[in-house]
């Protein structure tokens, strides 16, 4: 049986009258509770009542879950991993599910006098989300796109999200954006858009490499350029690259663009230079082509979870490379050099 205080405690928590520790008390609650058929018949119970219930005006209370998302999002980054996706999983909704007949049970409508009043507001709130260099990481907004991050990459949105569905990406990201025909998904990378309703597909924009990749894998997105291209609409297993002013679209092999994300380094037939941006985003090492003459190569090659040497040792022996890594050191002034590799052509 669920006990009154953890009731009373929901409440305050609700209302946003918990101070911290009640509301850690709460994030552990949700997650202990996860397998408990009790609790999960008293949300229901609850959501029952409020739809069943007489109300003399229908309110828009999306922006109450876009506010949750941004809440678990926020204080869920502070804990393990393990814990974040739980509460993503079922209780982030569940929380929502709460929230809506705990406030107007409570007496609290929902006007505009005490929108200002609440806890929970409707002032636009920027989130960011951020893969440091080395890394990949997994996000799900609030609307239920899910995606990948990768190293040093940046998704900034702004909550409430549901109804407006634009993001800011700085980096490279997959995307399995939710389908919803009367809010488009647009992504703003540079000056480029990609806008989409549900789809697959990565987006690769590094400000530092001065071109935008679109590989599409499923639906269709529509790619423009404003002031520069009209709306280029992209089909399935197709490869768009905007760089100098212009636009290339290509039919590929899709995979081999989204292959990040399970963990593999992928070269087809790639420039030096590219190949070193790559390694240095992917290892967060710096990586310095000594002799120029290696430019003229292209690399070939597929690494699952291969150390930074065994990546160099594969490119020494199919190609004319050796190498060079100096490892990582902190500096007279206690700010840390990161490792470098130094690549040379080597003589026949």
């Amino acid at each position: 049986m669920i006990k009154q205080s953890d009731i009373e405690r929901l409440h305050r928590f609700a209302k946003g009258l918990s101070n911290r520790e009640e509301d850690q008390y709460i994030y552990a609650f949700f997650s202990e509770n996860e397998e408990n058929r009790e609790f999960k018949q008293y949300i229901l119970q609850k959501f029952d009542e409020y739809v069943k219930s007489d109300l003399d005006e229908v309110y828009d209370l999306s922006y109450l879950l876009d506010r949750i998302h941004h809440i678990i999002h926020k204080n869920g980054s502070r804990q393990k991993p393990t814990m974040v996706k739980r509460i993503y999983q079922w209780y982030s909704i569940a929380a929502a599910v709460l929230l809506i007949p705990i406030l107007i049970a409570g007496g609290i409508w929902i006007t505009e006098q005490s929108r200002k009043e609440t806890i929970v507001s409707e002032i636009p709130m920027t989130s960011v989300l951020f893969a440091p260099m080395g890394s990949r990481i997994s996000f799900s907004l609030p609307d239920g796109t899910e995606g990948w991050l990768n190293s040093g990459s940046s998704l900034k949105y702004t909550v409430p999200f549901a109804s407006t569905r634009q993001v800011t990406l700085m980096g490279e990201a997959w995307f399995d954006v939710a389908h919803d025909s009367n809010h488009p998904f647009e992504i703003a990378a540079g000056q480029s858009k990609v806008k989409v309703l549900g789809t697959k597909f990565n987006l690769n924009a590094y400000p530092e490499d001065k071109y935008v990749e679109v590989a599409l894998q499923e639906g269709s997105v529509e790619f423009f350029v404003s002031g520069i291209s009209p709306e280029i609409e992209m089909k399935p297993n197709e490869r768009l690259v905007f760089s100098e002013g212009a636009i290339k679209l290509e039919v590929t092999d899709v995979a081999q663009y989204s292959a990040w994300i399970e963990g593999k380094l992928v070269f087809k037939s790639e420039p030096m230079s590219e190949v070193c941006r790559r390694i240095e985003r992917w290892y967060n090492v710096d990586v310095v082509l000594v002799d120029k003459g290696l430019e003229e190569y292209a690399i070939t090659g597929t690494f699952v979870d291969d150390s930074l040497e065994d990546v160099l040792l594969y490119l020494s022996m199919t190609s004319p490379i050796r190498y060079q890594i100096i490892e990582q050191r902190v500096l007279k002034d206690m700010t840390v050099q990161k490792e470098k590799v130094l690549l040379y052509q080597r003589n026949h």
